[in-house]
């Protein structure tokens, strides 16, 4: 009681005293007032930074993707396995077995982080009162090409959504008409996207970085997002019945085209002629150095924008635990999950210039192609290859990756070959040599190839980045210049100007192993197949057949389709003891045997469908055709 009575009359003498005022009047330790944040470079860089990392990903390195129903964003790296450029080899054949591509599936209706930019320009504009004109250019400058490009992920998923560049508050009169705004056209959204970047684009700073915006990275943005719109505006009115709606939500007037092709071939221009970036050619061994133009951190202009991680600061994820190849693992429950198919590697064309099919039966077909070793049926690719998935015969990290099926032992009586396969990886046959390897394929195994390949593109080399305990910082790469010279020559090449269009992809395919001016023609067909090789893995291929119309045709869910099923290729090593072909190697091209369902794509999946309480919410927002 009387550590109580003297608590008491301290704080009595206290109030009374000349100081109370003051003591009462304190500034909080533990609240950062907005004139503190907004007048504080630091702080806002790294505002900018938390909302870098916000943006909407779809398969990136950092998140994981999930089949559950429950969970409202499924995306992620895992997706990487649900189109055609890979299958799923770790456990749950889900992503094996999609029987049709659901409508919300590329969904996104997400304006939390679009409110935060829009509440930071504000702040920083009533607040920001001892920032230089130049620093709150800059910063502005920053936080608008981020809402840029939020607004892109947002049309190229949804089509027209509404524009918001102020925050909208509720006044509790109990209607709330005005904070419900209307959908904008469709090339609306790509209109301001581009007048935003051409505002910004000279005041955004950050110098030549490669994890901040700067100029070159808003004509990315640019080069990319009106090539979107261009494609769209071309290929959607030329579809049997186009996809719209009346008031222009979803689908672009055919007249538009040409304009925003030539906003992309502009945008694209500015970049490759201003000398800042370059194709990565280091390395003179050209599969190699296509894995680096992707992965090296340090001495490469060709990364124009990534997301970077890491170890040190334990910014890091798990994707090359998760992806590496079987033998060469680190850690005894890392998994090979992402592997991928051949349809993806005879995509890579011959350096003659002759289509990617593998040779593996004779012209006939009546019987194998023998090869004296594994990589052998590989020789002479577009070394795209090498550096984007690991096949048999080559290495990763110095050490063989082991892939072979197994042996096909000649049978005389039955004048045929019959297959010994093995379920224990690494075995030996009966002569000593080696049986199944202990990469794989398997047939039913999981967490080993099934297709008969392994990623190598953004599977990092350093030591024990697929261990738990360590795991990767390889960063992802948002915008590089490889794609800025795809996008140039497609451009161009819509805009009937070939010479340039030609000019700039063999830019691209030279560095792939091709000799200078190998096109010499070029037709659209050609170029989506050049972006197919060239982007693998970058998170391309879904949004490149959905803008040119042609994701129905592709992926029509038809078995029949070579397309729209995973094939894999099982190497195997001969045995017919006195005979020439006796060690020798084939090929067989099968349906993936953990591949279930065709791909198919609907009409309503080019346009996702708008949660229903979005529309409940606000009765001026129309659904999307086919929903």
């Amino acid at each position: 009681m009387r550590k109580l009575s003297t608590y008491i009359l301290a704080l009595s003498i206290l109030i009374l005293s000349g100081c109370a005022e003051e003591w009462l009047d304190r500034k909080p330790q533990n609240i950062i007032l907005e004139d503190q944040v907004w007048n504080d470079s630091k702080m806002i860089t790294g505002l900018l930074a938390n909302y870098y990392d916000r943006l909407p990903y779809h398969t990136d390195l950092n998140h994981g993707s999930t089949t559950d129903v429950n969970i409202p964003n499924k995306e992620g790296w895992q997706d990487f396995a649900a189109y055609d450029e890979a299958m799923w080899s770790n456990n749950d054949d889900a992503r094996n077995n999609i029987v049709s591509y659901a409508f919300q599936r590329w969904r996104l209706w997400d304006y939390a982080l679009i409110r935060d930019i829009n509440l930071a320009l504000e702040n920083m504009d009533k607040f920001g009162t001892s920032l230089s004109a130049t620093q709150k250019a800059q910063f502005s400058s920053e936080f608008r090409f981020l809402r840029a490009q939020v607004y892109f992920d947002l049309v190229k998923r949804m089509g027209g959504v509404p524009i918001i560049t102020q925050q909208l508050i509720y006044n509790f009169d109990g209607n709330p008409q005005a904070l419900q705004q209307p959908r904008n056209k469709e090339e609306e959204v790509y209109d301001f996207i581009a007048s935003e970047l051409d505002a910004i684009k000279e005041t955004i700073g950050n110098g030549t970085s490669n994890t901040r915006a700067n100029k070159y990275t808003a004509m990315a943005l640019k080069s990319r997002a009106m090539l979107y719109a261009a494609s769209i505006a071309k290929y959607n009115s030329r579809m049997a019945v186009p996809i719209s709606t009346p008031g222009g939500e979803v689908g672009i007037p055919a007249s538009r085209a040409a304009g925003y092709y030539a906003q992309s071939l502009a945008a694209s221009e500015e970049i490759i002629n201003s000398g800042v970036y370059q194709l990565y050619n280091t390395n003179p061994n050209v599969g190699e150095n296509f894995y680096e133009a992707i992965t090296k951190k340090t001495a490469n202009r060709e990364v124009i924008l990534a997301q970077d991680f890491l170890v040190s600061k334990d910014k890091r994820h798990g994707f090359t635990y998760d992806n590496i190849a079987r033998n060469v693992r680190e850690d005894n429950l890392s998994s090979s999950s992402i592997t991928p198919s051949l349809n993806l590697v005879e995509d890579y064309e011959y350096l003659d210039g002759t289509s990617g099919e593998l040779k593996i039966r004779n012209a006939g077909n009546t019987d194998y192609i023998y090869y004296d070793n594994l990589q052998g049926v590989f020789a002479n690719k577009d070394a795209r290859l090498y550096g984007t998935v690991i096949y048999p015969g080559t290495s990763f990290r110095g050490t063989p990756v082991q892939i072979q099926a197994g042996v096909k032992v000649w049978n005389a009586a039955s004048n045929s070959f019959q297959n010994v396969e093995s379920n224990t990886l690494g075995s030996t046959y009966d002569d000593g040599g080696l049986l199944t390897g202990a990469s794989g394929p398997q047939r039913s195994q999981t967490e080993v190839t099934n297709s008969g390949f392994y990623l190598r593109k953004y599977v990092d080399q350093a030591a024990m980045s697929s261990t738990r305990g360590i795991r990767s910082d390889m960063w992802w790469v948002r915008y590089r210049l490889g794609e800025i010279y795809l996008n140039a020559s497609e451009a161009a090449l819509e805009t009937g100007k070939t010479a340039d269009a030609i000019k700039y992809v063999n830019v691209v395919r030279e560095r792939a192993g091709f000799g200078a001016n190998s096109l010499k023609a070029l037709t659209i067909e050609r170029l989506q197949n050049e972006r197919r090789v060239e982007l693998a893995f970058e998170d391309h291929r879904v949004w490149d057949l959905k803008r040119w119309r042609i994701a129905h045709e592709v992926w029509n869910g038809n078995a029949n389709n070579p397309d729209a099923v995973i094939y894999a290729l099982y190497p195997y090593r001969v045995i017919r003891p006195g005979h020439p072909t006796h060690n020798k190697y084939v090929f067989d091209k099968l349906v993936a045997p953990r591949f279930r369902a065709p791909r198919f794509f609907q009409m309503g999946n080019y346009y996702s469908s708008i949660e229903q309480v979005v529309i409940d919410n606000n009765p001026k927002i129309i659904r999307n055709p086919f929903h």
